[in-house]
């Protein structure tokens, strides 16, 4: 196993499942992902041996028939997912945001019932917030729930659902002003729902409309859609935690796993670059050595895996944060910032290092290219994390005048 990106204090436990991802990483991901992603083919062999492997139901409790595992293990198997392929950790992701808020927010009755198949992968999970006008503006949603009833109406537009096609289950944050007296604040009138559905894409239940794959420059196989709500009729017992009003809180604990995910993924892609600059340094020759004896090339190395070994420290921090059950969303969003900007500069230095080769889709660093600007995005822009940065580090160091 290579130096970098190595964790302390981890249970035999935890090394034995990192270790199974990473062997599964190297043998079924690796060699196939630039083949698949070329041809954004969803990787559904690779799929069946996540779940073959359990890994749907990781960080879902044992009584519910999951691992029990925690963030920590899960934010390491994400970085080995992605190291090989970042599409594949998106597939889990989005279903670990839901299983998560289940688990934390569900009512009995919705943990019972969904759980134990989500740990098998028999349901799988996606989340959705953003809309087409909205990007970072979770408070201007204007997707709405309507009581009518034992039942509630969702009309409206969703945008940016990862898994939107192939899950069965999609936690869908909406307006919902019934109880709620005019002058409410935004974020206080909105609610989670957990949609139901068959995968697929076109009208996939009555009210329901999945249009299609958005063609994407990167983060391709995955399956990025819009999800359209028109007289879409959901039972009140499918509110998340029985209580309408909650959801923005119920979306932001969620977003803060997600965070870590993001973080975890920036490490792994950066990982793979720095593993593809390392080699090929060492095989290309020119003026009659590698160019990896060449000092130029020396510096970007150094350069790269500083920044690798730093971006996972970070990430690790802010998992092991969650887990212990404190507040995580300042190191979250320090690890997602860190990591997302790292991996970019990482791989750019990579593919510098390729030379002319690094633009021939027959090299892999041009796949990597691609991906790493999503991490920028998800999960809350880079500026985003720095606007929650700074509010909450005023909070802490409040001046005492």
């Amino acid at each position: 196993m290579a130096r970098l990106a190595q964790t302390a204090g981890l249970t035999d436990v935890q090394q034995e499942i990192v270790s199974t991802v990473r062997d599964f990483v190297d043998k079924e991901i690796i060699p196939v992902a630039t083949g698949l992603e070329h041809r954004d083919e969803y990787p559904q062999q690779i799929v069946d041996g996540l779940k073959e492997l359990g890994l749907f139901g990781l960080m879902i409790p044992e009584e519910y028939g999951g691992l029990g595992e925690s963030l920590l293990t899960y934010a390491l198997c994400v970085e080995e997912i992605a190291r090989g392929w970042m599409s594949v950790s998106g597939i889990i992701n989005t279903h670990f945001i839901v299983a998560y808020m289940l688990k934390q927010h569900g009512t009995q009755e919705q943990k019972d019932y969904f759980l134990p198949k989500m740990a098998l992968g028999d349901i799988r999970g996606a989340f959705s917030m953003s809309e087409p006008a909205l990007g970072s503006d979770v408070s201007a949603i204007t997707s709405k729930a309507v009581k009518d009833g034992d039942e509630y109406v969702l009309t409206g537009q969703k945008m940016w659902l990862t898994n939107g096609g192939t899950s069965s289950l999609v936690a869908v944050l909406v307006r919902s002003d019934e109880g709620h007296p005019e002058g409410t604040a935004p974020h206080k009138s909105m609610t989670t729902f957990l949609v139901e559905k068959e995968p697929g894409f076109g009208e996939v239940r009555p009210g329901l409309t999945i249009p299609g794959k958005i063609d994407k420059m990167g983060y391709k196989g995955v399956d990025t859609t819009e999800l359209i709500m028109d007289g879409l009729r959901i039972p009140a017992d499918r509110v998340l935690g029985g209580t309408t009003g909650r959801g923005f809180y119920q979306m932001m604990d969620g977003v803060e796993v997600g965070r870590v995910n993001v973080a975890a993924r920036g490490c792994g892609v950066a990982q793979r670059a720095f593993e593809l600059g390392v080699q090929y340094a060492q095989q290309r020759h020119t003026f009659g050595k590698p160019i990896a004896q060449h000092q130029a090339i020396q510096f970007k190395l150094a350069e790269m895996a500083t920044k690798v070994e730093a971006a996972h420290a970070m990430m690790v921090n802010a998992a092991r944060k969650k887990d212990s059950g404190q507040r995580n969303d300042l190191e979250a969003g320090m690890a997602k910032y860190l990591a997302s900007e790292y991996c970019k500069e990482v791989v750019e230095d990579a593919f510098r290092i390729h030379g002319g080769y690094g633009f021939s889709k027959e090299y892999e660093i041009e796949r990597l290219y691609r991906e790493a600007p999503m991490l920028l995005i998800g999960e809350g822009t880079a500026e985003i994390q720095k606007m929650i940065i700074g509010r909450r580090l005023l909070e802490e160091y409040r001046f005492q005048g």
